[in-house]
């Protein structure tokens, strides 16, 4: 018989309870118990990036916790990512202007890692951008595109703050 755990987690704002495998992955947790599709799993070594998500507010591979190591936390994927009205974040409409995308798997872990950089580094450098992104691999853009967007995002999101100062 399995070891069963209950677990209590906040994700996307939403408070969930379950009782889950003490050994079931927390990608697989957020993918199959919660039906949050988003976080994608590649590697499972975490070193691809795909299933990057931030638990209490710091970017983490979803892939190489389990899903009892999350309890009492607060997670956010990529479907919490969007403004409160369901609109795309300045960083998530960034990607879609700049064409930063093209097969999408590895996106969700791009955004969660440019969301955590841009909230603690809000002027980065070109550069900057290319060695955060480096723990995400991505197989189709050759990175430009992406950068770019984080770039243009970083920009959009300094003049918002200071609008509204």
């Amino acid at each position: 018989m399995p070891d069963m755990r209950k677990i209590s987690v906040t994700v996307n704002g939403r408070r969930h309870e379950a009782e889950v495998e003490s050994r079931l992955l927390l990608a697989d947790f957020l993918r199959n118990t919660l039906d949050l599709t988003g976080t994608h799993v590649g590697c499972e070594h975490g070193v691809c990036g795909a299933c990057t998500i931030m638990i209490d507010d710091c970017s983490a591979r979803s892939c190489l916790m389990f899903a009892v190591q999350a309890h009492g936390k607060s997670i956010t994927t990529i479907e919490g990512l969007a403004d409160a009205d369901g609109s795309l974040s300045i960083l998530q409409e960034a990607f879609r202007q700049n064409h930063s995308l093209q097969c999408g798997f590895c996106t969700p872990g791009m955004l969660i890692t440019l969301t955590e950089h841009l909230r603690d580094n809000p002027d980065p450098t070109e550069d900057e951008l290319r060695e955060v992104l480096t723990g995400n691999l991505c197989r189709c853009t050759g990175y430009q595109a992406i950068v770019e967007a984080g770039l243009d995002a970083a920009a959009k999101m300094r003049a918002s703050k200071a609008e509204h100062a």
